[in-house]
């Protein structure tokens, strides 16, 4: 083939493969306005109206990725076209274009195929019977890993070799010398590069020295419960095939060698202001974060007032760094003295956009998930489709492999979304606890209505009304929620053993807040009342100090005593600010261990429950309650006159080991306190401040006294 005619071939395939992209960008586009159209929210006609150049631009750059997919499909399919066009003496320029583009959607068909077996997460949890999938299933499970190695390693690699050979023979001599050149200090520096790696990998494995500070490592999922774990007495509905493990065999076998906290508490239960708490040893209403939506001012002063835990461990040698997904977005705003803070962003409006037109244009997960990718795309690392819990788990164990070899330790908080409503996980999790015949709306998920949920009043009643048949789905589903999790900390665990770093390694296993499960006198969520059985504020603490006995121990302790007691075990001075305790030790048997009295705060009201008995103060829907503040990186902020009337209408609670009071603001400007008898009465159904008197005076001016003054009275100075 001469040069005039594998010119004029290539510019028939290139013709070809534009096609097909231009039928993909095409559907992309209208993918994305009809979901735009379908949402009926404030902040998708905000999207449309005062953000809509926005969209326009990113729906432009994206080209970028569509022009750099043509000329490397075009590269790959013209030796392929030109071959099938020559043996058959094929001369029409349309039967080129027709073969480029029909090859153009065998290559894509290809990498979907690959993606549903490489990563999961990126398909539709509502097409698990698509076409790939039961590709995929067809294969035998013995045979898959030497199925999925010819496919999807050799014929790449070969295909990619005829390819490169073809345009090779093309080259000119001089080109010819040059590539040769190129290729050779390619495969020079490749070959330094990897005997680098290999020299630190024998350094690491031949270090004997570790530092004597112990590292320690936070693990948490957020919406993870105390009470759902095998390790605190939890059974699944189902035991069968590769549900018999349980929700948590990795954190049980942790928790035996542990010490296992039966019952900590969050002071609130709502990711921001909890983990900040975790962090600072504070209540929310003294570091200052009392709502998820925050605005720069408060932000500004919480980073400014406030002394947490990593700040103190970086000044004194500690690398500290946060891991997670979208749930762990809040370390963008409260860093808290984190190094390294590699997250998927926290409510910015412009990431949610840009997340929207990116995941409509499915090439750019489908090709762009990669280093590469995100030099192009930098925008990728913050989207939480690309940020999932098993890339989370992939960087962590990067930093791990490289601290086997520096003499540093290391304070790290890895945080998933896994427990998080709507409970979505990809298979197995997805299934593996609930009714195999189940084909109700809440199939692969809880039926979620985003719109509804931002702007509606009426959830309480949609909730409550939910069959019987729905809940037990639902909380088969946040099973298996729960199961990801644990294979995620299972990998943790495996790489600090791998990399020599188990034995000088505290690790925890702990969580933000929990979640109701429509419990008695409760529906879902977390953070809105205090009624039912504290589930949403119950966390699990699995406690691992390498070398220390195991234990259980059932007095109460609350999150923010967590960092007191780590600054204990590192010997780091503790600051005079903290509010938290430290319980250090118990865990070496030094002291026995004291229920202490639990204070929290309710968070933002999603949904204000009722009260019997008492009218509520009027709190709008979120969307009316919050903006867009352009000039705080488009974060969402609570607006200002709503920010002391949310304040004002928390609950609040005081509880003991026996008893716990509610106080619930009134629309008169008062306060209606009601009071359970814990041993009776789990999930607070019966009011009995009128029979107990005597318990209700002292824990009444407790409670108020925390209010007001924001003075806690200890648990020994209450009714016992």
């Amino acid at each position: 083939m001469s040069a005039d005619e594998t010119h004029a071939s290539l510019r028939s395939v290139l013709a070809g493969v534009s096609v097909f992209f231009l039928f993909q960008y095409s559907s992309a586009l209208w993918t994305l306005s009809q979901g735009s159209a379908s949402m009926k929210n404030k902040f998708s006609a905000l999207a449309q109206d005062k953000y809509l150049d926005f969209l326009i631009w990113q729906s432009l750059h994206v080209l970028i990725a569509y022009a750099i997919l043509v000329i490397l499909f075009s590269l790959v399919l013209q030796p392929f076209v030109s071959g099938a066009c020559g043996k058959k003496n094929i001369r029409s320029p349309w039967m080129k274009v027709t073969l480029a583009a029909a090859g153009s959607y065998l290559i894509h068909g290809f990498f979907i195929l690959r993606l549903a077996e490489t990563r999961p997460y990126f398909l539709d949890n509502a097409k698990l019977g698509h076409w790939y999938y039961q590709l995929i299933h067809a294969i035998p499970e013995p045979a898959k890993p030497v199925a999925f190695f010819l496919l999807f390693t050799l014929l790449p690699l070969a295909i990619l070799g005829y390819v490169l050979w073809w345009h090779f023979r093309k080259l000119p001599r001089k080109s010819i010398a040059a590539t040769a050149v190129l290729l050779t200090c390619a495969t020079i520096v490749l070959f330094v590069w990897k005997s680098g790696i290999l020299s630190r990998q024998a350094e690491a494995t031949s270090a004997t020295a570790r530092p004597e500070r112990p590292n320690v490592i936070i693990i948490g999922s957020d919406s993870l419960r105390g009470d759902r774990l095998g390790c605190n007495g939890y059974t699944p509905r189902r035991s069968d095939g590769l549900a018999a493990g349980g929700v948590s065999p990795r954190i049980d076998a942790l928790a035996a060698v542990s010490v296992n906290f039966a019952n900590c508490f969050t002071p609130i239960a709502s990711t921001l202001e909890s983990g900040t708490s975790l962090m600072s040893a504070l209540y929310p209403h003294s570091h200052g974060l009392r709502t998820m939506y925050p605005n720069e001012e408060n932000v500004t002063a919480a980073n400014r007032t406030t002394e947490p835990l990593p700040r103190i461990l970086r000044n004194e040698g500690y690398d500290t760094a946060a891991f997670g997904d979208w749930c762990a977005g809040y370390y963008e705003l409260m860093p808290m003295g984190m190094e390294t803070v590699s997250v998927s962003s926290f409510d910015n409006f412009k990431i949610y956009m840009s997340q929207a037109v990116v995941m409509a244009h499915f090439v750019i997960p489908l090709y762009f998930d990669h280093p590469i990718g995100y030099a192009i795309f930098p925008q990728l690392g913050s989207f939480a489709q690309f940020v999932t819990p098993d890339v989370v788990t992939a960087r962590v164990e990067k930093r791990l492999s490289k601290m086997a070899t520096k003499e540093k330790p290391f304070f790290w908080h890895v945080f998933y979304s896994c427990n998080h409503l709507p409970y979505r996980t990809p298979e197995p999790y997805n299934s593996m606890f609930s009714d195999p015949g189940y084909t109700g709306a809440n199939k692969t998920g809880v039926d979620f209505d985003i719109d509804n949920f931002i702007g509606g009043t009426d959830l309480e009643n949609k909730w409550k009304a939910l069959p019987g048949e729905e809940i037990r789905q639902i909380r088969d589903l946040y099973d298996g929620c729960t199961r990801h999790f644990d294979d995620q900390v299972g990998k943790i665990l495996d790489s600090l053993k791998a990399n020599g770093l188990e034995k000088n390694t505290i690790v925890l296993i702990t969580s933000d807040h929990g979640d109701n499960l429509y419990e008695e006198g409760v529906t879902l969520g977390h953070g809105l009342t205090f009624n039912g059985g504290m589930r949403a504020n119950h966390v699990p603490l699995v406690f691992h100090i390498p070398g220390t006995s195991a234990a259980e121990i059932d007095a109460h302790i609350r999150t923010i005593d967590i960092a007191p007691t780590i600054a204990d075990l590192t010997g780091v001075k503790k600051p005079t600010s903290w509010e938290g305790q430290s319980f250090a030790p118990w865990l070496i048997g030094m002291e026995k261990p004291t229920s202490r009295a639990f204070y929290g705060e309710t968070g933002f009201p999603f949904v204000q429950f009722r009260v019997p008995g008492i009218e509520r103060p009027h709190l709008p829907p979120m969307d009316a309650m919050t903006g867009i503040d352009d000039s705080f990186n488009y974060q969402f902020v609570l607006k200002k006159e709503w920010r002391a009337p949310l304040v004002t209408a928390k609950q609040r609670c005081l509880m003991t080991d026996k008893w716990k009071l509610i106080c619930t603001p009134t629309k008169g400007g008062g306060r209606h306190f009601a009071l359970f008898s814990r041993e009776t009465d789990v999930y607070s159904e019966k009011n009995v401040s009128a029979e107990n008197p005597d318990v209700l005076a002292p824990m009444q001016a407790a409670l108020e006294k925390w209010i007001d003054e924001k003075i806690e009275t200890p648990a020994e100075e209450l009714p016992q």
